[in-house]
């Protein structure tokens, strides 16, 4: 279905679409690394 989108919808639509797919991958990692960060902080703040 995405493949026939971007086939009928030209270049404009092929680069919104690689966009959204680039944020959909990148934002779990950002939630991991925020986590991540937050333990290592609480970690760090009991002296462990």
């Amino acid at each position: 279905m995405c493949r026939a989108v971007v086939e009928q919808g030209g270049e404009e639509v092929a680069e919104g679409i690689n966009s959204g797919i680039v944020y959909l991958m990148a934002f779990p990692y950002v939630l991991v690394a925020i986590g991540i960060y937050l333990i290592y902080r609480n970690w760090k703040k009991s002296g462990m």
